[in-house]
């Protein structure tokens, strides 16, 4: 956690004891030792049944919140265990109504038995979980914890039961339609503009005089808040006004660009869109983010015809070099390897992919340029077409979320990212997703029922020669080793 997150935890502390009973917060150890495991149980049990009215339990949900709060991380995790193990849905009780359900023979009985069968699906906990939503910032807690929780989560597998229900709470509360949206700019509170350098996860903002570049008359910034939470952006969203396609982060990022008027602009590139609450994973605001961002700019600068982005391809690195090592052709003549041991050759390195990607040289030589542009972008084509088993869905995740939302894959830009990072989630390329206004809706439905992924017909082309050529997937044969020619 932060020093910003431990700052306002320690704040809450302070409002929430205004709220807590005297004598709701009994001395427990910060790591939560098995001695005090029975009287943190005790504790929840009290505020889940709630005996004494809405009141009292939203005071002992205060005490317990607070108590949390003074617990360390591996006591945190253990409170988390107990609440997902002993405050779990009572199967048995489950069974039973669920017999009683079955064998009734009349409508009436039925129907009292599916509202008992409803009631028995309810974990206690999350009786407790919802006595936060009427404290003060309690909704920040739970998405908090929620973060912390999912932390935990490769260790303590049995959390998945607890995540989802707070996931499901979580949903419920932020619905898109009470999302608000605001524009930042350099005259923007300081408070926020020291949040969005912070969660600014997708290209880091590295100075006060960086982020002032990115709020330049040619740039747009949009924050997304919640009423609950009016201080607490929840996603940013960056775009710059250019005139065609970028095809290179960080030519739209430097700061010796030649700046255009907006006015003159015919393209908005959104080239980062940044969660600013880990807790809120996986709870989808995407076509609102997008709908939403584009209707501001059409309205204020009406000279736009073209919306795209300029994302990062985060899985392709990965995804080739599992390819590489299970092809079992991979030393063949016509092989992707044989061009990675040519162009390992030039540079004096070992003939793998790492060993030649991470190289600090090899963009500025044109010759391994050659050799790997046309394996690597059709490669990367493959990849951005390639789909999970379970539900038929691209496997990159940003693919995922933006043909979700109605997009196309418009564009793939060799060298688009050279940064260290660009070179080990991508071998340095970006894509374009291109919001084209016309086709959104059809989009949207097109992938939503079938999981289409809609695609330039550039793209469409690449891969179609290569088929021909090699056939489906793997499609690590073809490219040559050049000596000789």
């Amino acid at each position: 956690m932060n020093s910003r997150s431990i700052f306002s935890w320690k704040t809450l502390q302070r409002t929430w004891s205004d709220w807590r009973r005297s004598d709701a917060l009994p001395g427990i150890a910060a790591d939560l030792p098995e001695k005090d495991e029975e009287v943190v149980i005790e504790l929840l049990s009290e505020c889940v049944a709630a005996r004494h009215g809405a009141v009292s339990a939203r005071q002992h949900a205060a005490g317990i919140g607070e108590l949390y709060l003074t617990l360390n991380s591996s006591g945190r995790r253990r409170f988390l265990e107990i609440l997902a193990d002993q405050f779990a849905v009572d199967q048995e009780q489950v069974r039973e109504v669920s017999t009683l359900m079955a064998a009734s023979t009349d409508e009436e009985n039925f129907r009292r038995n599916v509202l008992k069968l409803r009631e028995a699906l309810i974990a206690p906990r999350q009786q407790l979980l919802q006595q936060f939503n009427a404290l003060p910032q309690g909704v920040k807690f739970l998405i908090d914890m929620r973060a912390e929780l999912l932390g935990f989560l490769p260790d303590s597998p049995n959390l998945k039961r607890l995540d989802y229900d707070l996931q499901q709470l979580l949903a419920t509360w932020f619905d898109v339609g009470f999302l608000q949206v605001r524009q930042l700019d350099w005259q923007s509170p300081a408070a926020l503009l020291e949040k969005l350098m912070e969660y600014e996860a997708v290209h880091v903002i590295s100075s006060w005089n960086d982020l002032r570049h990115r709020l330049e008359w040619d740039r747009q910034c949009y924050a997304f808040f919640h009423p609950v939470l009016p201080s607490e952006p929840l996603i940013f969203i960056e775009v710059a006004l250019v005139k065609g396609l970028a095809s290179s982060i960080q030519a739209l990022l430097d700061e010796e660009r030649s700046e255009i008027p907006p006015e003159r602009a015919d393209t908005a590139i959104f080239y980062s869109i940044s969660n600013a609450q880990a807790g809120l994973k996986g709870i989808s605001f995407g076509p609102f983010l997008i709908k939403k961002v584009v209707n501001s700019l059409s309205h204020t600068l009406p000279n736009l015809k073209t919306f795209s982005t300029l994302s990062p391809i985060p899985g392709f690195r990965r995804w080739l070099e599992q390819l590489l090592a299970e092809d079992a052709s991979a030393r063949s003549t016509d092989s992707f390897a044989a061009v990675l041991e040519e162009a390992a050759t030039i540079l004096g390195v070992k003939a793998d992919l790492g060993s030649v990607i991470d190289h600090p040289d090899w963009t500025e030589k044109s010759e391994i340029c050659a050799l790997l542009k046309e394996p690597l972008m059709t490669l990367c084509a493959r990849y951005l077409h390639q789909r999970r088993e379970k539900d038929s869905a691209p496997v990159d995740p940003v693919a995922r979320f933006h043909l979700g939302n109605g997009s196309r894959i418009g564009q793939l830009n060799w060298l688009g990212d050279i940064s260290a990072k660009g070179m080990q989630e991508s071998c340095g390329i970006m894509v374009n997703y291109v919001y084209a206004l016309k086709d959104i809706k059809e989009n949207i439905e097109a992938y939503s029922q079938e999981k289409q992924i809609a695609t330039a017909p550039q793209i469409r082309k690449l891969l179609k020669e290569h088929d021909t050529k090699t056939g489906p997937l793997p499609g690590l044969r073809r490219w040559g080793s050049r000596k000789g020619h």
